[in-house]
C-alpha cells in the first residue's frame, strides 16, 4: 500500500529556506508523509508557468496525492485559498488561476474555502501564507481531517484564460507558453493540429525571424547546437537548440508568436 504523498510547487527557488520551513511544518503534524517536489524554480509570481507545470506533473501521482502549490502575488490580500479535489488528486492552493490548468483536465468534485483558522499554524505571516495555512491544512487533511471542515463549499474558482492555437487552412499560428529549465519554449500547439498538416518533414516552424524546417523525433537526431522544432513530453511543439538555449538563441520568452505551416 502506497504511503500518503504531498506535492510543493513554489516560485521560492531551491537555495531558499522558505521550503525547508514548509516541508518542517508538514512533518510536524504527520511524521510519516512523503513529500515531493515538483518545481521551486517557477519564475517570481509566475502563476502561469505554475498552472503550466502543476498540470503537467500532478496526474502522475498516486491517488489520493495532495498538491500544495505556492505561486501567491496576492499574499495577505483578501483572495481565498482553497482547497480543491479533482478526480482523485487534491490541491491547496491560493485562488488566482493557479488551479486553472488541472481543472480544464481533471472532473471537479467538490472545492472549500480554506478559513479554518485552527488548522492554521499562528501567528499567520501576513506574507508566508504557504507556511502558516496551505502547510498545515495540507498535514492535517492527510491525517485524516474531515475536508467540510475546512471552511464553506465553494463552485465558484479564479480561471485564467488561455491562449489557444488559430488554424488558418493549411497555417497554424500559435505562441510559447513557457520556456522550460533547459531554455526549451514549449508552445500551446498540440500534436493532433500538426498531424493536420501532413509529413513531419515538410513542416516549416516560424518564431523570432528563425525558419526551422522539419520536426525531428528527438533532439539526438540533430547535431549539437542546431535549432529544431520535435513533439516534447507534454505532448506539445517544442523549439529547442540541441544542447544549448533555445530561449537565449532567439532572444524570446512567454508570449512569443509561432507559427507552423
Amino acid at each position: 500500500m502506497s504511503r500518503q504523498a504531498i506535492t510543493l510547487t513554489t516560485d521560492f527557488g531551491m537555495g531558499s529556506p522558505y521550503v525547508a520551513e514548509m516541508k518542517g511544518v508538514i512533518l510536524s503534524v504527520c511524521p510519516e508523509i512523503v513529500i515531493v517536489d515538483i518545481s521551486h524554480q517557477i519564475a517570481p509570481q509566475d502563476v502561469r508557468q505554475a498552472a503550466l507545470i502543476l498540470d503537467q506533473a500532478a496526474w502522475r501521482f498516486p491517488d489520493g496525492t495532495i498538491h500544495v502549490c505556492v505561486v501567491d502575488p496576492g499574499v495577505g490580500t483578501e483572495r481565498r485559498i482553497v482547497f480543491v479535489q479533482l478526480d482523485r488528486q487534491s490541491f491547496i492552493a491560493p485562488d488566482n488561476g493557479v488551479l486553472s490548468r488541472v481543472m480544464k483536465r481533471g472532473e471537479l468534485r467538490r472545492a472549500w474555502e480554506v478559513t479554518r483558522q485552527d488548522l492554521w499554524q499562528h501567528p499567520v505571516s501576513n506574507t508566508f501564507h504557504g507556511r502558516d495555512i496551505m502547510a498545515p491544512v495540507a498535514a492535517r487533511v492527510a491525517t485524516g481531517q474531515p475536508l467540510e471542515r475546512l471552511g464553506p463549499a465553494t463552485d465558484r474558482l479564479t480561471m485564467l484564460d488561455w491562449p489557444e492555437p488559430e488554424v488558418r487552412g493549411a497555417e497554424i499560428r500559435g505562441q510559447v507558453l513557457t520556456v522550460d529549465s533547459f531554455g526549451n519554449l514549449i508552445t500551446n500547439i498540440g500534436r493532433d493540429l500538426l498531424d493536420r498538416l501532413g509529413s513531419s518533414a515538410a513542416i516549416s516552424v516560424r518564431c523570432a525571424g528563425h525558419t526551422i524546417r522539419g520536426v525531428v523525433r528527438t533532439y539526438g537526431h540533430r547535431a549539437p547546437g542546431t535549432l529544431v522544432a520535435l513533439i516534447g513530453s507534454s505532448g506539445l511543439l517544442e523549439i529547442a537548440v540541441v544542447q544549448d538555449n533555445a530561449a537565449r538563441r532567439l532572444q524570446v520568452t512567454s508570449g512569443a508568436v509561432v507559427t507552423v505551416s
